[in-house]
């Protein structure tokens, strides 16, 4: 047999750690689902969520940062228009968005998923899974409120359900962790009610689409996993060496 090249090891090893760290974004994910209103926030492969995407366009100081920076500051809501100008461009300039994106907590309303529909239309694109996760209020309120998060990597822990080693601390760094000042019972009451009264409608929207797929989000996190799994054509979670595992590589910008 033909020795293995230290480049080829290499390689391997870049995959595996990049394969590793996806994985731990998205059981951080599911560790704490959030259902309800944090059910849909924008991600694209690189992982940037929506407040990433308009934090980062301020910091560059480009037109639309400078916008949505003018309108921030005088305490006011980034408008539709400069949110799916801002997603559109991520799309068209982001190489890890090529072999496609995930929407997560974009849109809100009905009238964004309208005129997301529209942006992605005039790119012959178009949405082809709208996944809601579906959790009791209760349920949700008691998750969120005991959730830890580590601020450098996002790993997220619960205080009952998913406990670090350490009180505090993350398992990985030693490094403190911290509860969002928003994650209190009041202010996801209230969050809820927003949800319930604007963002419930955009599901009868994705209804009439034919995309919406639910999934019951109250199951332990590993169960969670594998009904998105299904939703994206993944009968099961294999191996990266299989060809289940190379086509969910690809899903989620591992491997083109």
């Amino acid at each position: 047999m033909a020795p293995i090249r230290e480049s080829t090891v290499d390689g391997l090893r870049d995959l595996v750690e990049k394969l590793e760290s996806r994985v731990e974004q998205l059981e951080a994910r599911l560790a704490g689902v959030d259902g309800g209103p944090a059910a849909r926030k924008t991600r694209s492969n690189s992982g940037s969520a929506t407040g990433d995407m308009l934090r980062s366009q301020v910091a560059k100081k480009t037109q639309l940062g400078r916008e949505a920076k003018k309108i921030m500051d005088q305490g006011g809501l980034v408008s539709d228009e400069i949110m799916i100008n801002m997603i559109k461009n991520e799309l068209e300039n982001n190489q890890e968005c090529k072999n496609g994106f995930i929407l997560d907590g974009f849109p809100r309303t009905v009238a964004q998923a309208e005129r997301l529909d529209g942006m992605l239309h005039e790119g012959n694109q178009k949405l082809q899974h709208a996944v809601e996760l579906q959790i009791d209020d209760g349920l949700l309120v008691s998750r969120i409120t005991g959730r830890l998060i580590h601020p450098a990597s996002g790993r997220s822990y619960h205080k009952i359900f998913n406990p670090p080693k350490e009180t505090m601390k993350d398992d990985v760094t030693g490094e403190p962790l911290i509860q969002r000042s928003d994650d209190n019972a009041d202010t996801l009451k209230k969050r809820l009610s927003t949800y319930h009264e604007q963002t419930s409608p955009v599901i009868s929207y994705y209804q009439k689409t034919g995309v919406w797929k639910p999934i019951d989000a109250s199951q332990e996190p590993g169960q969670v996993w594998k009904s998105l799994l299904k939703v994206f054509g993944e009968e099961k979670a294999a191996s990266p060496s299989t060809s289940t595992g190379s086509s969910l590589l690809s899903k989620i910008g591992l491997r083109s």
